[in-house]
């Protein structure tokens, strides 16, 4: 393990050295903000051992911050003998592992040196292991077009900060990997990314998930129990689809954002948290505060960092990439190493406009495969809907003439009996699973329910 020491005392960095080099560290001394960034810049410095104060204008307080920016940050522990608690605190709520003041004893030290270097192997360990066992974590990094090489040199800014971050796109565009990815590219990835979706729950079930309760809360509440945001420790909340929760509790999280204060329902006490929250939205906020469905005043609090993903339609060169990335999986889920697509079926697919976008994608791709009799995936493994001509990206509209029309049609009925088929077609193609079938039509899913209430449909799935 390789340990950075700064400090602008010659003994003290000499100390430092011989006894970090005695218990079995590599260890690199520098005796400024300067010369401790050189060393940063290079990679390899598991931990940082800073003093609080360095000469006249400098401090441990911006070898901190130099540390925590990287995208692989070392831990950082705080030496200070001048420093009053606020700057400990300070320190700590800037990232720092811990501080220690001066005169120090040397088994301390060392100990602290231990298990901020054991937070960090372990830190590791969970990244690698999320990007083996998190749907989506390999992803990370696919896509040639210059829109999604933005969307992710953004992720590689936005990840070590602690700002609350608000992505948008329609659904099925990614923005819960791109959540993932910003979890698992921050000081946090050790920690857990705890998901919820807002559309999916009732005010008094929503409330209870994000906030907690206590026992006696509601009725079926027979034990505590601690909400999201606090058993998220310092890891990360995603709020998916926050555009569907209803105004009171919009209220009760501006408070719990502003605070980082939570309540839990049925007590009369507040519980402090450290998670950061990621939220997002297939709406135009902006356009949802101004019909007065969404506070401006919680808007803002939540658009520290606007995220916007493209739809698949509008990224097309990406289509082959993510396809054969798709593909890679399911080669190796189904011991299928021959698998490959045929000149024609990438062609359909390359053309075709996904109004479900990059999980629409991710299912076809995932069909074809469990399906395919012969290595090849052609045509014929494609589902119907994309066979023959594919639909384009804009069709264009029917002019004057184009539709013939004959005596008795009604468009209401023509419309309702469209809407009922791609109602069963989504609700098949996502497996019966409502909250995905509704992703891929491109609606909320109080819209999706209500439809299929509409055309008689709800009774009828929940039978199946």
């Amino acid at each position: 393990m390789h340990i950075l020491v700064v400090d602008d005392e010659l003994s003290m960095r000499e100390f430092l050295e011989v006894l970090l080099t005695r218990a079995g560290y590599q260890v690199t001394c520098a005796d400024s903000v300067p010369a401790a960034r050189a060393v940063l810049g290079s990679p390899g410095v598991d931990l940082v051992i800073t003093d609080m104060k360095l000469g006249t204008s400098q401090s441990g307080m911006d070898v901190l911050r130099a540390a925590r920016s990287l995208e692989d940050a070392p831990e950082v522990i705080v030496i200070t003998a001048f420093g009053t608690a606020a700057s400990a605190v300070e320190a700590m709520r800037e990232g720092a592992y811990d501080y220690i003041g001066k005169p120090f004893d040397n088994e301390e030290l060392k100990l602290l040196v231990q298990k901020a270097l054991e937070k960090r192997t372990l830190r590791r360990e969970n990244v690698s292991l999320r990007e083996h066992l998190v749907p989506g974590a390999g992803m990370v990094g696919v896509g040639r077009s210059e829109r999604m090489r933005a969307v992710w040199s953004l992720v590689e800014k936005v990840a070590p900060t602690r700002s609350t971050v608000l992505i948008h796109g329609e659904s099925g565009t990614g923005k819960e990997l791109i959540a993932k990815a910003i979890h698992l590219k921050s000081p946090r990835a050790g920690q857990p990314f705890l998901p919820v979706n807002c559309a999916a729950l009732n005010e008094g079930v929503l409330e209870s998930e994000l906030f907690g309760h206590v026992k006696g809360a509601f009725t079926g509440a027979t034990h505590e129990r601690p909400g999201l945001l606090a058993h998220a420790g310092e890891g990360t909340v995603f709020l998916d689809e926050i555009g569907e929760i209803p105004p009171s509790t919009q209220v009760k999280l501006l408070r719990v954002l502003q605070e980082k204060k939570v309540k839990p329902v049925g007590s009369s006490s507040e519980v402090p948290f450290q998670a950061r929250v990621v939220a997002a939205t297939n709406r135009r906020l902006e356009a949802e505060v101004k019909a007065g469905r969404f506070r401006e005043d919680l808007f803002y609090r939540l658009n520290v960092i606007t995220l916007e993903l493209p739809a698949l339609r509008e990224r097309v060169g990406d289509i082959p990439l993510l396809a054969e990335h798709f593909l890679e999986r399911q080669r190796k889920e189904l011991g299928r190493p021959a698998l490959h697509f045929s000149p024609e079926a990438m062609a359909v697919l390359s053309a075709y406009a996904f109004p479900g976008n990059v999980r629409q994608l991710e299912n076809i791709v995932e069909r074809a495969a469990t399906l395919a009799d012969g290595d090849m995936l052609t045509l014929a493994s494609l589902p119907p809907t994309l066979r023959g001509e594919p639909v384009p990206a804009a069709a264009a509209t029917p002019v004057e003439g184009d539709v013939p029309l004959r005596s008795g049609f009604s468009l209401e009925h023509h419309l309702d009996d469209a809407e009922r088929r791609y109602l069963l077609a989504a609700l098949s193609q996502a497996g019966g699973v409502k909250t995905r079938a509704a992703e891929l039509l491109g609606l909320t899913f109080r819209s999706f329910r209500y439809r299929l209430a509409k055309h008689g449909l709800s009774e009828r799935e929940d039978e199946a």
